[in-house]
């Protein structure tokens, strides 16, 4: 199936990934909740509202208006409470832009894409089943360090402390390339933004 361009010209909901709670919120798994938050903190939105089972925030991010969602579910379940929040602002899959991480890319590496499979990952799995469609933009965040390591057990755990800077340009390069697909569409955004790693340069 050929990618298609996701528009919008009513609103956008932009939903990172990740689970609640403090215990979660510096670990690998977290980096989409991360990503909204910086959004969220650029454009002096405030996430406090709870509704469909998640916590938003409206407002305008580049003169589009926007909805910041982080699901109150942990991963696994979180496509019920976004597409709840899809309804309740009578919005579809084509106005939903997701940031996620992704271990199977190398660290802060970054990659839109417009459509696809879950790559077994839960927490898209779950969107794509509550959806019914592959059909949204994501930005994949690469998380994989470079060294063998236990899936379950890294994803979970906070990242090392040597790490910090790494994830504050990854977290910020992420954001960059959010309000890229808003002010261009995913399509250009794709060729300023997709990187193999920091620093590489290279384009996929």
């Amino acid at each position: 199936m050929a990618e298609e361009e996701v528009v919008s010209d009513q609103a956008f909901c932009i939903a990172g990934l990740g689970n609640p709670g403090r215990k979660y919120e510096a670990t690998p798994h977290n980096l989409g909740f991360r990503v909204v938050d910086e959004l969220a903190r650029r454009h002096s939105v405030h996430i406090g509202k709870e509704e469909g089972g998640a916590l938003t925030g409206s407002g305008r991010i580049l003169d589009k208006k926007v909805v910041l969602i982080k699901s109150l579910s942990f991963m696994n379940n979180s496509g019920v409470s976004i597409s709840a929040v899809l309804r309740l602002h009578n919005l579809t899959n084509r106005n939903l832009i997701v940031v996620y991480d992704e271990l199977a890319l190398p660290m802060s590496a970054v990659r839109i894409r417009l459509n696809g499979s879950a790559a077994g990952h839960n927490g898209v799995k779950s969107l794509i089943a509550a959806l019914k469609t592959e059909v949204f933009t994501r930005v994949r965040v690469g998380i994989h360090p470079g060294v063998e390591i236990e899936a379950v057990e890294y994803v979970l755990a906070p990242f090392p402390r040597g790490m910090k800077d790494e994830v504050e340009e990854t977290v910020s390069y992420t954001a960059d390339a959010v309000e890229a697909i808003l002010a261009e569409g995913a399509q250009k955004a794709m060729t300023k933004f997709n990187r193999r790693a920091r620093g590489s340069g290279e384009e996929e």
